[in-house]
């Protein structure tokens, strides 16, 4: 699920390569589960979730759902929708206003708001009912190689994700031929650093507090072990 930002980035990364790939990451999107268009056409629309509200409990219950999805995703396309109407942006997707909104001062809100709208929908493919496990053999082999062993990859991710500081997201990437764990803060995105996102966990409280209060290192092992979607990662891997 490539979406290689920046054509303001000091990374150099253009906006050609980034709308290239956009039509790529709309289809590994849909083998994900999400239900984004191939081209969305404005205003931007929530995407429906790839589950039942339910489906991932006990883990992260319904509730946590609601409000996750219900009020701060559907807030991010609410507000996207509401700065862009009447722009020059209003008419392009969701990818496009992204890439033409990163690193650009006077258009802060217009990036957070749709960073997070493709943060939140690639975090929703990235979990699945009775996920974690095994990883796939092609995509086991490929962590081996750059962690040595499933084991140490899954302890790097919490580690990420639980030393994050405020709000921000945990991503296992691609880099060239070599996997990592990164971290981001905010809205921001692996893109604006030109790697590869595979998967993600979200670490903003209203991901995990209604059901852990504080307690973000359990809901961080709670997920890879029970929910970390193995194959929507190699999807992504290609």
């Amino acid at each position: 699920m490539q979406l290689p930002l920046h054509s303001v980035s000091p990374e150099g990364v253009s906006r050609r390569q980034f709308l290239g790939s956009s039509l790529g990451i709309l289809t590994v999107a849909a083998l994900g589960g999400l239900t984004l268009p191939a081209r969305a056409a404005s205003p931007i629309l929530l995407p429906a979730l790839p589950w039942g509200d339910s489906a991932l409990a006990p883990v992260i219950s319904a509730n946590t759902i609601g409000f996750h999805y219900g009020k701060h995703h559907k807030g991010y396309v609410d507000n996207l929708n509401r700065l862009v109407a009447g722009t020059d942006l209003a008419d392009l997707s969701l990818e496009k206003i992204v890439a033409v909104s990163a690193g650009k001062a006077d258009k802060t809100a217009i990036f957070n708001n749709a960073a997070q709208i493709w943060n939140h929908s690639f975090y929703w493919s990235s979990l699945r009912p009775n996920g974690g496990g095994e990883p796939p053999a092609a995509l086991k082999k490929r962590i081996e190689a750059s962690f040595g062993s499933v084991d140490a990859l899954k302890k790097e991710l919490a580690t990420a994700a639980t030393s994050q500081f405020g709000s921000g997201w945990a991503w296992l990437v691609a880099d060239g031929d070599k996997l990592k764990v990164i971290k981001t803060a905010n809205a921001d995105l692996p893109q604006t650093a030109g790697l590869k996102p595979l998967l993600t966990i979200d670490v903003w409280e209203h991901a995990y507090y209604l059901d852990y209060q504080n307690r973000r290192a359990d809901y961080v092992n709670a997920l890879i072990d029970k929910l970390i979607n193995w194959e929507f990662a190699l999807q992504n891997l290609g």
